[in-house]
């Protein structure tokens, strides 16, 4: 099992304004939950026990809410306050407080709902650290909201990954923005992202993915966030 997860919940939220004008995106809340709680919730079904989150933007209103969850995975702040450093950035700036087994990393705006198959098992049980370095967690485009760009994935027998900008059809998988990965893999100095990461073991056939068999919800902006919330009400 794996126990150790990031949480990337440090960006500005500029999509999200106004909402963003006082909270940090991973603290607005969706179907009277928030965000990061979303996220925190879903790692502790998966049994994960220690959750890595940088901060930055209102870095001091997550430390409170984050101090006031009194279950699920201990919490651990990877502190970003002087510098924001983007997605591959942040994973290489806790670097000692992930260890080196594989880990989860998460973005907190993809709620979802589960299917038969709790979504972070699926990708669990197909992580083989022999076969792949990145293994990520996808919808079906036909299984999710506010994911309106053409980006997405073609995915072959085994599960490997091809990114892709078709428009005509669309790529059938959209990323949910949850993978498996080796901390180790993820090294530099400063703000980077960890897109041409992705990239190079796509190349090299060794980024795979699994679909979960939920319903997932992008929120990016105000606009889909009354979209999400209406999908999760009762």
């Amino acid at each position: 099992m794996i126990k150790t997860a990031m949480i990337l919940a440090a960006g500005l939220g500029t999509r999200m304004r106004p909402l963003t004008n006082d909270r940090p995106k991973a603290l607005v809340e969706v179907g009277g939950r928030t965000l990061i709680d979303h996220t925190l919730d879903r790692l502790a079904e998966a049994g994960v026990e220690t959750a890595v989150v940088n901060v930055h933007h209102f870095a001091d209103l997550m430390e409170a809410h984050l101090a006031k969850r009194t279950s699920g995975p201990r919490i651990v702040i990877s502190d970003e306050r002087a510098a924001l450093l983007d997605s591959g950035g942040g994973i290489a700036h806790a670097a000692r407080l992930l260890g080196e087994a594989p880990i989860f990393v998460a973005n907190t705006d993809v709620p979802w709902i589960e299917g038969e198959t709790p979504a972070l098992t699926a990708l669990a049980d197909l992580w083989d650290p022999d076969a792949m370095d990145i293994a990520v967690l996808l919808a079906a485009r036909e299984r999710s909201i506010g994911f309106d760009r053409p980006e997405g994935f073609e995915r072959d027998a085994a599960g490997r990954l091809t990114h892709s900008n078709a428009t005509d059809p669309m790529p059938p998988f959209v990323n949910i923005g949850v993978q498996v990965l080796k901390p180790a893999i993820v090294a530099g100095e400063g703000s980077f992202s960890i897109v041409p990461i992705w990239k190079r073991f796509a190349e090299q056939r060794r980024l795979y993915g699994a679909v979960m068999d939920g319903f997932a919800l992008h929120v990016s902006d105000p606009a889909m966030r009354e979209a999400a919330q209406a999908r999760l009400a009762p």
